[in-house]
C-alpha cells in the first residue's frame, strides 16, 4: 500500500484535502509557489536546480474514491548540450493527472473495513492521509517525461570538431586538411629517400674536394 503517513503540512508539496471535503463534484483551484526539491528531473543530463522558484497551478476534484489532481508545473531547468557541451536552459512546463484515493474506500467509492486487503491493487495506488497527500512523487514522474533525454543548446547546433574538439557554431569554416593514409606511408618514404640521396651528395662532393686538394 502506498500510503502517505505522517506527511508534514509544512511542506510545500504537501497538500490539505478537509476544505475540499468528501463531497464528490466539489472543486478547488490553488496556485503555488515553491523551491524546487533536490534531485528534480534527469541527474546529469538536466534538471530543475534544487531551490530554483516552480509555480504550481493545481485543480483538486473530489470524487467517489478520493481526489483528482490535475495540474501544471512551471520551472526552468538547466542542463548540458549533448552535442557541443554548452550549458542549456530550458523554460519547463509539465502536466499531470493523478488519483489520490481515500485509504477507506476501494475503486469505486465503496467503504472497505480494511483498507490494503488488495496489496496487487494498492500498489500502485497514492493515498490521502488524514486529509493530506503528497504531491512530489507525481512532480518527479511528470518533470522526467516533460524533460528532454538528449537536450541541445539549438535544434541544428553542429556539436564539436572530432579532431581538435572545437565548438563548429562559433566557426562555421571550420576545418582540417585531410590526408589519405594511403598517401602518409609513401610521403614518409619519400623524405626518407630524400634525406640518404642528400647524404650521398654530401659524400660525394666530400671526395671531390677530397682529390681536388691532393
Amino acid at each position: 500500500m502506498a500510503s502517505n503517513a505522517r506527511l508534514d503540512h509544512r511542506n510545500p508539496l504537501v497538500f490539505d484535502t478537509h476544505e475540499l471535503g468528501r463531497r464528490p463534484g466539489a472543486l478547488q483551484r490553488l496556485t503555488r509557489e515553491i523551491d524546487a526539491p533536490r534531485d528534480l528531473g534527469i541527474p546529469g543530463v538536466i534538471e530543475v536546480p534544487e531551490g530554483a522558484p516552480m509555480e504550481l497551478g493545481l485543480r483538486l476534484e473530489s470524487v467517489m474514491e478520493g481526489v483528482l489532481v490535475t495540474g501544471t508545473a512551471r520551472a526552468t531547468a538547466e542542463g548540458e548540450c549533448v552535442r557541443c557541451l554548452e550549458p542549456v536552459e530550458l523554460e519547463l512546463e509539465a502536466d499531470f493527472q493523478e488519483m489520490f484515493s481515500y485509504p477507506d474506500a476501494d475503486d469505486r467509492g465503496r467503504v472497505i473495513a480494511e483498507p490494503g486487503d488488495d496489496a496487487e491493487d494498492d500498489e500502485d495506488r497514492l493515498f490521502i492521509e488524514d486529509g493530506l497527500f503528497d504531491l512530489e512523487p507525481v512532480l518527479r514522474d511528470a518533470v522526467v517525461l516533460a524533460l528532454p533525454m538528449q537536450p541541445v543548446c539549438q535544434e541544428d547546433c553542429p556539436g564539436l570538431c572530432s579532431e581538435c574538439g572545437a565548438r563548429l557554431a562559433d566557426d562555421p569554416e571550420h576545418h582540417h586538411d585531410a590526408v589519405d593514409i594511403r598517401w602518409a606511408a609513401l610521403q614518409g618514404l619519400a623524405g626518407t629517400t630524400t634525406d640518404g640521396e642528400k647524404d650521398e651528395m654530401s659524400g660525394a662532393e666530400a671526395g671531390v674536394d677530397e682529390k681536388q686538394e691532393k
